[in-house]
């Protein structure tokens, strides 16, 4: 059973659940997503690790960007969550949105990472052509700024980012996740996100990394994670079969088997231990 904390930064508060004890595992959501979605990670891992999924700024429980948001601030949290936790260093796990903020946090702080797991993600929107990024923007957008809400918008992006193994629950999950979303900071957020491109510091990444995707992902697919593996020196790279964008719901067996294979091998890598979890 997990628990929910704050930690703060600013103005900002930032909600995040944690459960078990042990080196520290941090999970990142991407931009239609929350804590929530790491639900079953928590569960499944928190046996060994202290495991911590947070809600990014104006997502979930956390509080709205108290300015205009730049993509940095999300790295700059991260930060804040690890001093209030007491961790110096951690394992980051980022999905999606998540691996762009993962790969920014280890940018800016790179003695605070263990370990990178970079999922359903890519080396930035910036090295997406100019008629993907409109694409993506204009999927999520256009439909807002002509009136829609996110309960109207939900079931078509559902469609977008659901692989063949993506059931009902999953796919009710993915819904529920979508219309939470507050379209103000949702909004903010995908125009940061889109300018992000890493791809000059992948050669330069010094920690183990594993790169997971789902062979289905029609969002960022497949070659780009190939992409990623083949320039981060020390990385792996695991396909799931089926599995779409949300590969850590349509597919947790094979994802959660991937990610604590991974873990366990770097299990020296000075992830800080919380013994008795974070307090």
């Amino acid at each position: 059973m997990s628990r929910m904390s704050f930690s703060q930064r600013g103005k900002v508060r930032v909600a995040f659940a944690h459960a078990g004890s042990g080196p520290v595992v941090v999970f990142l959501h991407g931009v239609g997503g929350n804590r929530r979605n790491w639900d079953g990670q928590l569960a499944s891992l928190g046996a060994r690790y202290t495991c911590v999924a947070w809600d990014a700024r104006g997502y979930g429980d956390s509080d709205n960007p108290d300015r205009p948001l730049v993509f940095g601030d999300f790295a700059d949290d991260l930060g804040a969550l690890l001093d209030a936790i007491g961790a110096q260093r951690a394992h980051i796990v980022g999905l999606s949105m998540g691996g762009f903020i993962a790969q920014d946090f280890y940018a800016r702080y790179p003695q605070r990472v263990a370990t990178l797991t970079l999922a359903a993600t890519a080396a930035g929107a910036g090295l997406l052509t100019a008629e993907a990024r409109e694409d993506f923007l204009a999927r999520r957008l256009r439909p807002l700024e002509a009136g829609a809400s996110m309960r109207d918008i939900a079931p078509g992006l559902v469609e977008l980012l659901a692989g063949s193994r993506a059931d009902d629950s999953v796919r009710n999950a993915l819904v529920r996740s979508l219309e939470a979303l507050r379209p103000g900071p949702y909004q903010q957020t995908l125009r940061a996100l889109v300018t992000m491109d890493f791809r000059e510091g992948l050669a330069s990444i010094g920690v183990p990394t594993l790169v997971v995707v789902g062979d289905q992902d029609r969002v960022l697919p497949e070659s780009e994670s190939r992409l990623l593996a083949e320039h981060i020196p020390d990385s792996r790279l695991v396909v799931i079969p089926g599995a779409g964008h949300l590969c850590n719901l349509e597919a947790p067996a094979e994802f959660d088997a991937a990610l604590s294979a991974f873990l366990q091998d770097h299990a020296g890598s000075g992830a800080t231990v919380l013994q008795a979890g974070v307090q």
